[in-house]
């Protein structure tokens, strides 16, 4: 089976945006246009092909990022039919580890931003993702239909808080219920939807009102592109005359070098302007030849290592979401690099040990190879580079997971994904649900990166953790629905942290004399503060041999598991740095088990002098709401120890509010909040750092912990 699409005609490209700005519409419409669907799918009624899940159909939100694949030829240019591969991501700041993975392994992102709401907190989030993995982007703004659509504050909104050069390739015609349509800047010709289905419409010359307007748009478009363009700088200095072609090459070298991002406006919903998304999907966003190769290292010695896309080097691809699927079991979604996968091959697993950091690898035989339409597949024999697929038949895959030709290993950058924030304690109902909970619970831990499952030792609780509490809530309602499990949800409990203030000694001795060969281990270490965010480090000191060396890695062992469990309620402790500095051995008594022993009781003791204090996660809030409620949201934030960090007002009589709130006076914060507001404010709350306790607090947390 031979490649259907050239490389340089394949595109890969998300939809990713703030909540409710049109996504997943977006999607259902290029689909309809590409022949991919006969019908329009809608969101509000539940039938969007892309949200298949249960739960997405009923809260009319997305959840997962589902994949697809279509096909487009372009509106006016003869064009070679090209391959678009779309991942439709969430915009709920709760899933955002799904639009994480995706702008991983895409090409490009079309954002789209809502005409009324503008630049809002989940799209800037967003746009700090995108910029993290160097994609490009062009922006599409929808909505232009509805009440208070303003495209060019949009645009305005969109250079100050994003500091993106966003320059319009089209302007409006019209807006809210008499926008009809946009004029094209670079070919200077409008288009005037004339049906509801957006498939009819006139190509027009510009309007006479619109001539002046259109015409100076064109010229801010021209410059923007002669910042970076030295020939385009030349031609419109001299005052020539520059060409279609010209404009668009340049276009598409800046979009694709991140200099330059192309803005065009429509309404979904009402089936226009999307055919020209489409277009400038395909003219300005790159193939994967245009990015070129991925860069990883070698695992055996961690030499850089590359391949370009190309059907003819070895295989490579990363696994970037993985899926419990009901017919097929475990289903691995992955982004073909380089080479060609045939279903049956055997392929290797390249992963880093959690544990110490170094590489592992494994072999494994490809099942099926399938090509995804949201929740509907198509058998493959073949997939090549530039692919997006699902592969069954990889029982032992993680997210993140480089998979390759067994005989030319390579490691590409994992994905790195943010920590939970919130956490439930989590029981069965019955005896027979017991047994069940747990395997589910992992099942949903190996596709959810940011979802956690652990047991706590001390009060035996399973604990969940997760992004945020609609995270949480559509796992639970997932447990029931699709593995049958019921489950009681008990009160969250905060992560909090330990760390010390000053500088500490302290001497462990581990000594004990039993019948036959004893134990001794026996070490001096310092224990000193890190600045916030440092983690853990460990020195070794030891000068003259006063310990062997082959002794220091258990003493590191040993600190490193006194780590998990604090001095003072139990907590795992962070920021800190502990040096080896002395210590002694007995020639015969002496083994790694002894010193691991010493190197907890060291670290123990050297906690208990260096004034342990406790930390909580403090929360970044950003709250969107009408001006009426300011007083009762500030209120609100003051009364849970929150600081308010700035006030602005914005777009359509809102005002933004940014402050840090302890994670312990969250919980329920989103229901009081759409109480306060009557449901119209929309709160962002995402992880910012770690502060001290206050000491009030403090005392009643270590107290509950000795309870």
């Amino acid at each position: 089976m031979a490649r259907s699409h050239p490389l340089h005609l394949v595109r890969n490209i998300g939809i990713a945006a703030h909540i409710d700005a049109g996504k997943t519409t977006t999607t259902e419409r290029i689909l309809y246009y590409t022949g991919r669907t006969h019908k329009l799918g809608e969101v509000h009624e539940g039938t969007a092909t892309m949200d298949w899940m249960e739960q997405e159909q009923e809260r009319g939100i997305t959840i997962t990022s589902a994949a697809t694949s279509c096909f487009w030829r372009g509106t006016k240019y003869d064009k070679p039919e090209h391959k678009i591969n779309i991942i439709d991501t969430p915009g709920h700041v709760d899933f955002t580890v799904e639009v994480e993975r995706s702008l991983r392994v895409l090409d490009g992102c079309v954002a789209v931003f809502c005409a009324v709401g503008g630049v809002q907190p989940q799209s800037e989030t967003v746009w700090r993702q995108a910029n993290k993995y160097a994609v490009p982007r062009i922006i599409y703004i929808n909505k232009m239909d509805r009440l208070g659509a303003d495209f060019y504050a949009v645009v305005e909104r969109i250079r100050q808080r994003l500091g993106a050069n966003a320059a319009p390739i089209q302007i409006p015609i019209g807006a809210e219920s008499n926008y009809q349509g946009y004029v094209d800047l670079i070919s200077m010709e409008a288009t005037i939807y004339r049906s509801d289905d957006g498939k009819e419409y006139d190509v027009l010359a510009v309007p006479a009102e619109l001539q002046d307007q259109a015409q100076a748009w064109r010229e801010k478009l021209i410059e923007a592109i002669a910042e970076y363009d030295d020939s385009i700088m030349e031609r419109f200095l001299e005052g020539e005359a520059i060409s279609e072609e010209d404009i668009r090459k340049a276009l598409r070298e800046g979009t694709i070098a991140n200099k330059i991002t192309p803005v065009l406006s429509g309404s979904s919903f009402k089936n226009k302007g999307v055919q020209a998304m489409l277009d400038a999907i395909v003219d300005y966003l790159p193939s994967p030849i245009d990015i070129g190769a991925v860069k990883g290292v070698n695992p055996s010695d961690e030499s850089p290592a590359e391949r370009q896309p190309s059907d003819d080097e070895p295989f490579c691809a990363l696994a970037f979401k993985i899926m419990s699927d009901k017919y097929v079991g475990r289903l691995t979604y992955m982004r073909i690099y380089s080479g060609q996968l045939s279903k049956g091959s055997p392929v290797l697993l390249v992963y880093r040990d959690p544990q110490t950091n170094e590489f592992r690898t494994r072999k494994e035989r490809v099942g099926r190879i399938l090509q995804m339409h949201a929740n509907s597949r198509e058998d493959l024999d073949v997939a090549y580079a530039g692919d997006i697929v699902g592969v069954i038949g990889l029982n032992d895959v993680n997210t993140g997971t480089t998979v390759c030709d067994e005989n030319a290993p390579i490691a590409l950058e994992s994905i790195r994904f943010p920590e939970p924030v919130i956490q439930i304690a989590i029981e069965p109902k019955s005896k027979a649900d017991q047994e069940k909970l747990g395997q589910s619970l992992q099942r949903l831990a190996q596709e959810d990166p940011t979802f956690r499952v652990y047991t706590d030792p001390e009060s035996g609780q399973t604990i969940i953790s997760g992004m945020g509490e609609l995270h949480l809530e559509i796992i639970v309602d997932r447990l029931k629905r699709e593995f049958g499990v019921q489950a009681n949800q008990g009160r969250p409990m905060v992560a909090y942290r330990e760390t010390v203030r000053v500088k500490s000694k302290a001497e462990g001795r581990f000594v004990r004399q039993t019948g036959g060969s004893g134990q001794y281990g026996h070490c001096w270490i310092e224990l000193e503060p890190l600045p916030p965010g440092s983690g853990f480090q460990f020195e070794n000191k030891v000068v003259g041999g006063a310990i062997p060396k082959e002794f220091i890695p258990a003493i590191e062992k040993g600190v490193r598991e006194a780590l998990d469990s604090g001095v003072l309620a139990g907590y795992p402790v962070v920021d800190v740095k502990v040096s080896v500095i002395d210590g002694s051995y007995h020639e015969v008594d002496s083994n790694e088990n002894a010193f691991k022993q010493a190197g907890i009781l060291a670290f123990r003791e050297a906690m208990k002098k260096a004034q342990p204090v406790l930390k909580e996660p403090i929360m970044h809030v950003e709250v969107t709401t009408p001006e009426a409620y300011v007083g009762d949201v500030v209120g609100d934030i003051n009364a849970r120890r929150g600081r308010i960090e700035g006030m602005e007002q914005a777009l359509g009589g809102v005002t933004v509010i940014t402050a840090h709130v302890p994670l312990a006076e969250m919980f329920g914060y989103v229901t009081t909040l759409r109480s306060l507001t009557q449901g119209r404010a929309t709160p962002n709350v995402t992880p910012s750092h770690y502060e001290e306790v206050p000491a009030n607090i403090a005392t009643e947390v270590i107290a509950k912990a000795a309870r």
